[in-house]
């Protein structure tokens, strides 16, 4: 057997290993390099805010495996990040931080203006249209999930059209 031979009958063997109880998606996903579990972040986004101001993140997740629930995010753009959500109070909107945001099993949720989102505050930088923000969210379960958020002028209303967002 010629060295290249090997090293490929090796590749496979340990391919068929590493496959081996796992589903056909998690296998090809394994095979891809791009391994993200259950959660996926898709069509994140932002928009412009000025450093030293309060950003906010919006992004869809969906869920291919149990209930979870996303506790935390974190962005190296500001000091803090919270999970929010809007409530009419007297006719009154207004944000309050949320503990969590529930994810169901097989589900989606979408955090968008005027509903749950993610704060980004005491932003150290600005957030200028065209940027792409790099954040994490933590779930209970899922563990972490690396997002991108694709910043949108300041008074966007949703995400650039024909695939504004970014998919992780």
């Amino acid at each position: 057997m010629t060295g290249f031979s090997r090293r490929a009958g090796l590749g496979a063997l340990l391919s068929l290993c590493a496959g081996l109880g796992a589903t056909p998606a998690q296998a090809q996903a394994q095979a891809q390099g791009h391994d993200h579990g259950p959660i996926q972040a898709e069509a994140g986004w932002s928009r412009a805010a000025g450093a030293g101001r309060v950003g906010a993140g919006f992004i869809t997740l969906r869920n291919s495996g149990a209930a979870d629930r996303l506790v935390a995010a974190r962005a190296e753009i500001a000091r803090t990040v919270e999970l929010h959500t809007h409530l009419h109070e007297n006719g009154v909107m207004r944000m309050r931080p949320v503990e969590a945001i529930d994810l169901p099993a097989n589900g989606a949720v979408t955090l968008e203006p005027g509903g749950l989102h993610i704060m980004l505050i005491d932003l150290q930088q600005p957030l200028n249209r065209g940027d792409t923000v790099p954040i994490t969210l933590v779930f209970e379960k899922a563990g972490e999930v690396q997002a991108q958020l694709a910043v949108q002028s300041a008074g966007a209303r949703g995400p650039a059209a024909a695939g504004g967002g970014h998919r992780h």
